[in-house]
């Protein structure tokens, strides 16, 4: 058994070897080739971090060694792959603190994307010259205030989370479902409409110019080898691996928690948890609170990263989104979430419009193939006009064929040491 795993763990890091050196030296640019090489580099973490198929040296060498190493090199030379694992890592944590919600606790969250607004405006506010419409003057804010201005968006968020869930968490099911709906619409019409008779989010203009941190790190840093837009952008990766990190660790603590088991107690049988002497709101508001939180941050990260938010930035689909990578990695699955997040995001900023730009160079060309032109390809048949069709089609499948997900949660059987069997044996005496 250790011998196979030696064997599949050597394995894996020749497979990310070779990936690394063509995705370095080869597919260096963003065409359809390119994209599957990059998708193909991605998957060297996902066999990396399955626990059952390597060894820990494995894992920190594949790992550490494509995120902290390759990543960066690539990003250098082309922020475009830079900018895609940002953005993943972004959802990721919204899918971490969405799976807390209704992963492990079984709370359906429709409106979830509301406490990501939250923390974006809030930085957003204070990070620019919106706030003087407000306070009347101060604003805004030194940019290196976005620290300080992030753990506030993650209260933020978190109390947002506990004002939905008071009078809600009476609710189940469908009904629970339609009032988060609700809370997230609320959010985003109230940021669409809160442009009078107080200027506080600019309305549908939304809120322009907001300021980004470490902006004279990356200046310093700047040279005519680099430029200082491509160290913001590694600023920003840092940023939001060091997120996801915390988000990692805070789920693994959580999911090995009491709180943890009492949320997976009440995702599988409310009444019996009760019975069993779990507080059912307090332990309900805990995880709206917790999942909120990561959000919140999220939101003030995206802001920075974005300098510019607008309601649109926040609708339903948003939702839907983070919602859709959570089931479609795997409910309850912290690695699941993380997989999900990474596949989907793939799948929009790249897959599809890589297909699109490739369909597009064949149709002006006027490529044919078995007497068939491209060019009497109508424009509407772009992939990338298609996403929520794919997604659709995604998930029909997934539910058919994977109820589960890619990668199903699992959780090992829980059992008491000596000491409390003895005891309850005394005890039963």
């Amino acid at each position: 058994m250790a011998t196979a795993k030696k064997d599949r763990s050597l394995l894996v890091v020749s497979y990310t070897a070779i990936m690394v050196l063509l995705k370095m030296t080869v597919f260096t640019g963003t065409g359809l080739f390119d994209t599957f090489a990059f998708i193909l580099l991605f998957l060297s973490l996902f066999f990396a971090t399955d626990h059952s198929i390597v060894q820990p040296w494995a894992r920190r060498l594949v790992v550490g060694g494509v995120l902290f190493v390759v990543m960066p090199v690539i990003g250098i030379g082309n922020t475009f792959y830079l900018d895609v694992v940002t953005q993943v890592a972004i959802y990721a944590v919204l899918a971490l603190g969405l799976n807390i919600v209704v992963g492990f606790a079984g709370l359906l969250d429709l409106g979830f994307v509301a406490f990501f607004a939250v923390g974006a405006y809030f930085w957003a506010i204070v990070g620019s010259t919106q706030g003087n419409e407000i306070f009347g003057g101060g604003f805004p804010l030194p940019a290196d205030m976005f620290f300080l201005a992030t753990i506030v968006s993650i209260g933020l968020a978190a109390l947002a989370g506990v004002l939905l869930g008071l009078p809600v968490l009476r609710l189940r099911g469908d009904y629970l479902a339609m009032v988060t709906l609700g809370f997230g619409e609320v959010i985003r019409v109230l940021a669409n409409n809160l442009d009078k008779p107080v200027n506080i989010t600019n309305g549908p203009q939304g809120i322009t110019s907001i300021g980004q941190p470490l902006t004279e790190v990356a200046a310093a840093l700047a040279s005519p080898a680099v430029a200082e837009f491509k160290w913001q952008a590694l600023i920003y990766y840092g940023l939001v691996l060091l997120a996801l990190g915390g988000a990692l660790v805070v789920n693994k603590r959580l999911d090995a928690s009491k709180i943890g088991r009492a949320w997976i107690a009440i995702r599988e049988d409310e009444i019996a948890a009760q019975a069993m002497g779990i507080p059912l709101v307090h332990t309900k508001l805990i995880a709206f609170a917790t999942g909120a939180s990561f959000a919140g941050a999220m939101g003030a990260l995206y802001a920075a990263k974005q300098t510019f938010v607008s309601p649109e930035s926040f609708d339903f689909n948003q939702s839907i989104g983070i919602l859709a990578m959570i089931v479609f990695g795997g409910l309850g699955s912290i690695r699941g979430a993380i997989t999900g997040a990474a596949l989907v995001t793939i799948l929009n900023l790249q897959v599809l419009k890589a297909l699109s730009t490739g369909l597009n160079n064949l149709r002006s060309s006027g490529y044919e193939i078995l007497g068939f032109n491209f060019a009497d390809i109508p424009s509407q048949f772009e992939p990338s006009k298609y996403e929520r069709l794919i997604f659709g089609v995604i998930l029909v499948a997934m539910m058919l064929y994977r109820p589960r997900g890619l990668v199903p949660a699992e959780r090992g059987t829980l059992v008491a040491d000596e000491a409390e069997l003895g005891t309850g044996k005394e005890n039963a005496r």
